[in-house]
């Protein structure tokens, strides 16, 4: 192998008095400034477009960038919301049966401390008890399970009576509230 062989050899560069006029007219070396600008011109509007293209396409990324970010923080705290409705329905019927209990006097004593640590425990997690005896209607929130009379046309369609607490966390209901609703009759 020739220990030459990958050298590159540098000639001198031509100028503009080694081709006197390349053959065109003196006519045409006057057209040529212009036709350079036309040139450049052209290139100018190809690389614009170019700009433009590449411009859009990073746009179109930055927009779907921001609406993953959106998604994957709607999609967590969905899936927030969804674990927190799974423990509570999980617990719900222990802590009902505490809060029967202690309304009847019938909790003993170290069963206090457990339904003290539940409520603590839920009221951490976001939750809500719904349903008190007064409020008005809401059949998103409230499941009526009978009617009573009432003479007063204010007092219609509120709860009467609270046959079992409805819980939510947020705008999620877990449970609506078992209750009697207010019927005002002509």
């Amino acid at each position: 192998m020739d220990e030459h062989e990958d050298d590159v050899i540098i000639e001198p560069e031509l100028g503009k008095s080694d081709f006197p006029n390349d053959g065109v007219e003196p006519e045409m070396m006057e057209d040529q400034p212009e036709a350079k600008i036309a040139k450049m011109r052209e290139e100018l509007g190809a690389c614009r477009k170019d700009k433009q293209e590449y411009m859009d396409g990073w746009q179109r990324a930055k927009a779907d960038y921001v609406n993953l970010l959106k998604r994957f923080e709607t999609e967590t705290k969905s899936a927030k919301t969804t674990g927190v409705v799974k423990a509570v329905e999980t617990l719900l019927p222990a802590f009902d049966a505490l809060e029967r209990s202690k309304e009847h006097g019938e909790l003993p004593e170290g069963f206090t401390a457990i339904a003290r640590q539940l409520e603590s425990a839920f009221a951490a997690l976001g939750l809500e008890s719904m349903g008190e005896v007064g409020e008005h209607f809401d059949p998103s929130h409230h499941e009526a399970l009978g009617q009573d009379p009432t003479d007063s046309a204010e007092k219609d369609d509120t709860i009467t009576g609270v046959l079992e607490k409805g819980w939510r966390v947020g705008d999620t209901v877990i449970r609506p509230a078992k209750v009697r609703v207010a019927h005002f009759g002509n």
